[in-house]
């Protein structure tokens, strides 16, 4: 693995960290402590992903115009900031620009690290890069709830607390990304481009498993601690089932380049396990039940993500390849932003388990789709 893959993977494990120690806890916090309700936590997750519905074709551009590793440090600063200010925050206002500042941060993160590795690789290295660097990020987001169990329980530190330790650790990610923007990066020169950003409308169907993926995971990551919370899981047994949900995703990136060979049928398994996992929550009341939930969305998530991004960069001209990262990231924005809000007002005015079980529908109907469309993914 060469140098700037190891700064990549770095700052990926760093990020990793923080989100896990903060992310599952931002709902609880903004419930508990603020008095947001569903409504207002599906507001607040659509604030955090609505800025990653545009921003990301920004990005795309910028890509092939300026150093990748220093868009990557405009992310990492804009997100330990709004990392921060949530530490003093006391308004679901407050919270709401805040979690979308982390939007904005989020996608001056995640092309630009895929930009990165994708110049840096060969195509028959791609995915395994890509899936690595997605494994050293999720298993900063499983070590990150243990941490943060640690922290609330043995340590006894507040909410607030924990989001200014989760600050110094995002922070320090700074080091790496300077470190790699000395590297120099590949220049196409290539103009803004809308005929390049519109290469996406080809893979139809790859866009309707993303965005359907997409609004679970935001879902997940949103409004289902306040979920769990009131089906009596305490913080801490939430950052748990959060570490479970992590170590399933790493063991699952861990055999990325195995199951990429195996493209279809590796897509029926995941929407169906996502959708498990999903009917599996709508039942459950214990921690042992929802770890079983959490390992099997942890499966299904981890692998669409590497997989669909690989199944549109095969079938992409390198030169575009950064307006395309862009429009596939905004694709994965708008099922950001879709999932918390819908997820917020169902719970809101037909209960709150009633979410996972809408949306374990839906996801049959993509897993049916995945199986039509099973020879043209294993030829692509």
């Amino acid at each position: 693995m060469n140098r700037t893959l190891v700064l990549v993977n770095a700052i990926g494990l760093l990020i990793g960290i923080s989100y896990g120690i903060h992310n599952p806890i931002v709902p609880i916090f903004a419930k508990n402590e603020i008095g947001a309700s569903y409504a207002e936590l599906g507001l607040i997750g659509l604030a955090n992903f609505v800025p990653y519905m545009f921003i990301p074709v920004l990005v795309g551009v910028l890509l092939s115009k300026f150093n990748n590793a220093s868009l990557l440090s405009i992310g990492i600063i804009i997100n330990s900031a709004a990392t921060i200010l949530l530490s003093f925050s006391k308004t679901v206002p407050e919270i709401m620009a805040l979690r979308a500042m982390t939007g904005v941060a989020h996608a001056f993160f995640w092309p630009p690290s895929e930009s990165i590795i994708s110049n840096t690789s060969t195509p028959q290295s791609r995915v395994k890069n890509i899936g690595r660097f997605t494994g050293f990020f999720v298993s900063g987001f499983m070590i990150g709830p243990l941490a943060g169990t640690f922290l609330l329980e043995t340590m006894d530190v507040s909410y607030r607390m924990l989001f200014q330790i989760a600050t110094f650790i995002m922070a320090s990610a700074i080091i790496f990304s300077l470190q790699a923007s000395k590297n120099g990066h590949q220049k196409y020169g290539t103009a803004f481009s809308f005929s390049s950003i519109k290469q996406i409308k080809r893979f139809p169907h790859v866009i309707a498993v993303l965005i359907y993926c997409a609004s679970s995971f935001g879902m997940i990551l949103t409004i289902y601690p306040a979920f769990l919370n009131d089906r009596s899981m305490s913080a801490t047994q939430i950052e748990i089932l959060y570490f479970v949900f992590g170590a399933a995703r790493v063991i699952t990136l861990a055999l990325t380049e195995r199951l990429a060979r195996h493209a279809g049928m590796v897509l029926i398994a995941s929407t169906l396990c996502v959708s498990a996992g999903l009917l599996l929550s709508f039942y459950s009341n214990s921690l042992e039940e929802f770890a079983v939930a959490m390992l099997l969305m942890g499966f299904g998530f981890s692998i669409i993500f590497p997989m669909t991004l690989e199944l549109i960069l095969k079938k992409t001209q390198k030169e575009s390849s950064g307006a395309i990262i862009g429009a596939y990231e905004t694709i994965f924005g708008i099922g950001w932003a879709a999932g918390p809000l819908a997820a917020g007002m169902i719970s809101e005015f037909s209960g709150n388990a009633v979410p996972y079980f809408v949306f374990f529908v839906f996801g049959i109907g993509i897993t049916a789709l995945n199986a039509v469309r099973k020879r043209v993914i294993d030829a692509a």
